[in-house]
């Protein structure tokens, strides 16, 4: 979520500010060692490779901060994003690919970070790789999924965030339709806005604007990191070495990165990184098959195209371009033989803008109906309501029990939904369904979820699965998606 900050590090580098100001900075930058031991790694292709990822914490935001963008609860010790940014050899294109944090994965024996215990093979959702086993696990997991070697490991949060938007004066958001989110507090009209850090971590937070749940995150996380990129080069940023110093050393206070991204990193990022631009710069995320995937003890989990990811992390690891805009993919020279190297030292799902309209009145959900099992409940006295909420779910094509309860408790004014947080994407795909109902998730519920029918409750509205992205991988540029 946060990788908009850490791809501002590369950005910020193109500036030419000197050695003395990077190498200033390098101090301020957390360690960690993603790399040991590691064995049986992919082979190198061309050009570099950055893992990225975001994580949740929240130690260093303020009581204010805290109530204001409404940031409380507890971290959950995951990687909320995961992106993969491939530069190319000759520095000039930047690919980034969005990795669903909800992905099927398969974690390998392993011990874990926390507690020490020792896990036997199993499969999990791809952010819990981090959860498990820190970035050492979380690296492994990526390079095994995808056959892509990571050159450097960066990672980031909440506070790192907000404090760059900040010192880069804001950014500028475009939304062709509002969105309004109840759990971040985003409530954007339709048209362009100047966001400050806490406003833009709302926007780049928000999952529960509609049916697209995660997926739709993921397009505004990359259509803002394509807007802070377009800030960053057209701000003069880059070649004010008080303001670039000021950026990158609020930037990297909160930053975790592997020990071999430096100052000479940094350099070589700023030289092959000259006269970097939004148009240099490409967007998609990995492609999915059509239907989620409901695994025992885990939760709901989305499993990748087996052809066309296979596709994707090929041009990566051969450094071919993801959009027509940088030459067309299958025809552009790979290199010549031999390892990636870090810029300089020579000379590398899907992204769509905002979440598709519905086609007709049908909502686009993550999930389809039929995969998602519901138990309704009348929360009201009125007579007949449980039956009329089932019956109206069943013709939308839930999966539901033909059989309402009445509720014990007192009588409901709104609709709520039950879920167990691992069939999260289940419960909001269901909520969208049922505008206005509350989502309230319940610990150990297990995979069907409960509709508890309110007072408020008067229809239900059509949903549809998700169309899956347009062309070979869907990629876009980055001036393709920024403010026009």
């Amino acid at each position: 979520m946060r990788m908009a900050t850490t791809l501002s590090v590369l950005v910020l580098g193109a500036g030419g500010i000197g050695h003395a100001v990077i190498t200033s900075l390098d101090t301020g930058i957390g360690r960690v060692d993603p790399f040991k031991d590691m064995k049986n790694r992919p082979s190198a292709g061309h050009g570099l490779n950055l893992l990225l990822v975001g994580t949740d914490g929240r130690d260093k935001i303020t009581e204010e901060e805290r109530q204001k963008y409404r940031l409380g609860g507890h971290p959950c010790r995951c990687t909320d994003t995961i992106m993969l940014v491939h530069l190319s050899a000759d520095g000039e294109r930047a690919s980034v690919v969005s990795v669903p944090r909800d992905s099927y994965a398969e974690l390998p024996e392993h011990t874990d970070a926390a507690t020490g215990k020792r896990h036997e093979p199993h499969p999990v959702k791809l952010n819990a790789a981090y959860a498990e086993g820190g970035p050492h696990l979380t690296v492994s997991t990526v390079e095994r999924m995808t056959g892509v070697k990571i050159s450097h490991y960066l990672e980031v949060d909440f506070t790192s965030f907000m404090k760059t938007v900040d010192a880069l004066g804001g950014v500028e958001i475009c939304t062709p339709r509002a969105l309004k989110d109840a759990y971040t507090g985003l409530d954007l009209a339709p048209g362009t806005h100047s966001m400050n850090g806490g406003q833009a971590l709302q926007y780049v937070r928000s999952r529960h604007i509609d049916g697209a749940a995660d997926l739709g995150r993921m397009e505004r996380q990359q259509r803002f990191l394509a807007a802070l990129i377009d800030r960053a080069t057209n701000s003069g940023v880059l070649l004010n070495p008080v303001r670039f110093k000021e950026v990158s050393s609020t930037m990297l206070a909160s930053v975790r990165a592997d020990a071999g991204f430096g100052t000479e990193q940094l350099l070589a990022l700023n030289e092959a990184m000259r006269g970097f631009s939004p148009s240099s710069s490409e967007f998609t995320s990995v492609p999915l098959a059509g239907d989620s995937v409901s695994v025992k003890g885990v939760g709901s989990t989305v499993k990748w195209d087996p052809v066309k990811s296979k596709e994707l992390f090929r041009a990566l690891r051969e450094d071919r371009p993801l959009t027509t805009r940088h030459g067309p993919a299958a025809s552009h020279p790979a290199g010549e033989p031999g390892t990636a190297r870090e810029p300089g030292a020579g000379r590398e799902p899907a992204k769509q803008g905002e979440p598709a309209e519905p086609a007709g009145s049908a909502s686009p959900v993550d999930v389809k109906p039929q995969d998602i099992r519901v138990q309704v409940y009348n929360g009201t006295r009125m007579d007949g309501l449980g039956k009329r909420l089932d019956d109206a779910l069943h013709a939308t094509g839930f999966h539901t029990t033909r059989a309402p309860l009445n509720s014990d408790g007192p009588d409901q004014r709104h609709t709520v939904v039950m879920y167990d947080p691992r069939w999260d994407r289940s419960a909001k795909s269901l909520a969208a369904a049922l505008p206005g109902s509350e989502l309230r998730a319940v610990k150990q519920q297990g995979a069907t979820l409960k509709v508890v029918a309110g007072a408020d409750f008067t229809a239900v509205t059509p949903v549809r699965p998700r169309e899956a992205p347009k062309g070979r991988f869907g990629a876009k540029t980055g001036d393709q998606v920024v403010c026009p």
